[in-house]
């Protein structure tokens, strides 16, 4: 027991905090069937730009709400429209879209997010809160979609 807890005191020493997730589990990772890589979703860079410039519409849990902000969690918009939901990103959003039989009509506006910064937004939107892509956004997918 004292060998555990030096131990664990030492982990939190040399990383700096201790999660008691098991970090082989492969409910934290994503198969990429077609990517060589498998990612971690609880490390994706996306989580932080999605704390910098979307949480505060979208919500923490990205639910939104059911007037002004689409939710992002379980959203079948973000499922079905991956070019458009990656364009609303790098280029903004406005007018009339249906994200769950629900119609929302306001501006998002365009982030000025780099190409590779909307691919690990979206990585992170896409494999949270329920979400399943399996299918990465990539720096290259991003820099092809044109206004």
């Amino acid at each position: 027991m004292l060998t555990t807890k030096l131990f664990l005191g030492f982990g939190v020493f040399v990383f700096g905090s201790f999660s008691f997730e098991n970090p082989f589990s492969t409910d934290n990772y994503i198969d990429l069937n077609t990517e060589t890589a498998v990612v971690s979703k609880l490390q994706s860079p996306g989580k932080e730009i999605y704390a910098d410039f979307c949480m505060q519409c979208h919500g923490v849990n990205g639910k939104g709400d059911t007037k002004t902000f689409p939710p992002l969690a379980g959203s079948d918009w973000l499922k079905n429209k991956r070019n458009q939901s990656i364009t609303a990103v790098k280029f903004g959003q406005s007018g009339e879209i249906i994200v769950n039989k629900i119609k929302y009509n306001s501006n998002m506006p365009a982030m000025g997010l780099s190409d590779q910064e909307v691919a690990d937004v979206m990585n992170y939107v896409m494999t949270s809160w329920g979400n399943k892509q399996t299918k990465i956004v990539t720096e290259k997918e991003v820099a092809a979609i044109k206004k």
